[in-house]
């Protein structure tokens, strides 16, 4: 892997979001929802902080009894309100309501390639920047959607030999998707897809 001190940046993975995304073959987990599939516009925030130690993920663990999703490690975010300005907007506006963390508290870097989830949403990644302090004890979670916050090492889930490749049977089709262990939770679907492709961004996949 590249000099993470290098690559992870914040100017750097600024500039990086600034380029074209870079091409290549798709990923087999990923989905493109048909033209003619109305979907749910949805946003998320991915949070960076920067820590002494090294960049780390702010990630969620949502609770068990949500309809979408349940149980499942996410980043913050929903789907877009007829108020939010633009997708920015809606991934700072739920990053505040499911986690308490105030727009202000976020330099937005730039954003991910749309990305499509199989139930219908299609979901734009903002990459957010964040500056301790920051203390996890000290957010304030949506006890209805969010069980958990933490925080997991950025140089670590963008690490190619930590992402598991897995298949499975769902209603006679054949589907893919990708995992991420880390230190008891498994980071997986849209959120792992979603990673990935900040790691081709980022010139590490």
């Amino acid at each position: 892997m590249p000099d993470a001190r290098a690559i992870f940046s914040r100017d750097a993975i600024a500039a990086r979001l600034a380029a074209p995304p870079p091409h290549g073959p798709r990923e087999p987990h990923a989905v493109r929802l048909a033209p003619d599939v109305r979907f749910t516009a949805a946003a998320v925030l991915v949070p960076l902080v920067n820590r002494p130690d090294g960049v780390r993920v702010l990630l969620t663990q949502r609770t068990a009894h949500l309809n979408d999703h349940p149980s499942q490690v996410s980043f913050p975010g929903g789907r877009v309100d007829a108020g939010d300005a633009d997708r920015i907007a809606t991934a700072l506006r739920e990053a505040e309501e499911e986690v308490g963390l105030a727009p202000s508290r976020v330099t937005v870097l730039g954003h991910l390639p749309d990305y499509d989830i199989p139930s219908g949403f299609r979901v734009t990644p903002v990459v957010g920047w964040i500056e301790p302090p920051l203390d996890l004890a000290t957010l304030t979670l949506d006890p209805f959607e969010v069980a958990a916050a933490f925080e997991v090492p950025l140089a670590e889930l963008l690490d190619p030999a930590r992402v598991h490749r897995r298949e499975f049977q769902f209603n006679g089709r054949h589907r893919h998707y990708v995992a991420i262990p880390y230190e008891g939770r498994y980071i997986w679907g849209a959120t792992a897809g979603m990673l990935l492709s900040l790691a081709r961004v980022l010139d590490l996949g």
